[in-house]
């Protein structure tokens, strides 16, 4: 008992300077918003980090975020290899910024070398604010954990109305159909999801019908967001 009670002892005097955490994360979002603040509209595209260069995946991702570049929109990636770095790349071709939101990990993060603006993130909160903030759209390229993340994170801003309805593009049919069964099939079936959710999601595998798909969704509405959806931002 006496080693319990020092334990709870040690942990109730951690120092004070942990409160200062407070503000490295408030200067995170500060950099963040200033620093993005030029680039809308963008699309945040996803995707695993351990995708080689070599890969169909990765070349896609070139060819899509060219495309998305080209049409305007600035392209944003987690800023590190794999699918990421084919995101900045391709977007570095087109005539919109590629923007890489890096984050400091044990392994495998690495920053890539095609990417016009640079934010460094400790935290993965605010670098996922980032990503929704000036997003147009999310495409979704297979990946991992990380992805799948982002994928349920934007789904679920949607979905409980804190954020505003923008198109999530999963790429890869293949890779991606199984999920989606289950989300039919079994996450459906037992109500924890309903009908009108699964309307958030499209997948499409080529790159022009991706972008096509993204200026669909906004005729006859602005890209820029209304009042109420600028609110619905800030409360991220």
């Amino acid at each position: 008992m006496d080693k319990k009670n020092s334990k709870i002892e040690s942990m109730s005097q951690r120092p004070a300077h942990e409160s200062w955490r407070v503000f490295q994360i408030m200067a995170e979002f500060v950099g963040g918003f200033e620093k993005l603040q030029s680039i809308q509209p963008a699309v945040s595209i996803f995707g695993s980090a351990r995708t080689p260069e070599m890969h169909p995946w990765y070349e896609k991702t070139v060819t899509l975020s060219r495309l998305c570049s080209e049409a305007g929109f600035a392209v944003v990636s987690g800023g590190g290899p794999g699918i990421m770095e084919a995101a900045n790349r391709g977007g570095k071709m087109g005539k919109a910024p590629s923007v890489g939101l890096n984050i400091s990990l044990p392994q495998e993060q690495s920053s890539n070398h095609y990417q016009d603006i640079s934010l460094d993130f400790t935290h993965f909160f605010a670098r996922k604010v980032m990503f929704v903030k000036h997003a147009v759209a999310y495409i979704v390229m297979p990946g991992g954990f990380g992805t799948l993340d982002e994928f349920a994170e934007i789904v679920t801003l949607i979905q409980t109305g804190k954020s505003r309805r923008i198109p999530i593009i999963l790429v890869e049919r293949d890779f991606w159909t199984g999920l989606i069964d289950w989300f039919e099939k079994t996450m459906l079936h037992h109500g924890t999801i309903s009908e009108n959710d699964l309307d958030l999601i499209q997948i499409i595998d080529d790159p022009e019908e991706v972008v096509e798909a993204i200026f669909k969704h906004y005729e006859g509405r602005s890209l820029e967001p209304s009042e109420a959806e600028k609110d619905l931002l800030m409360e991220l």
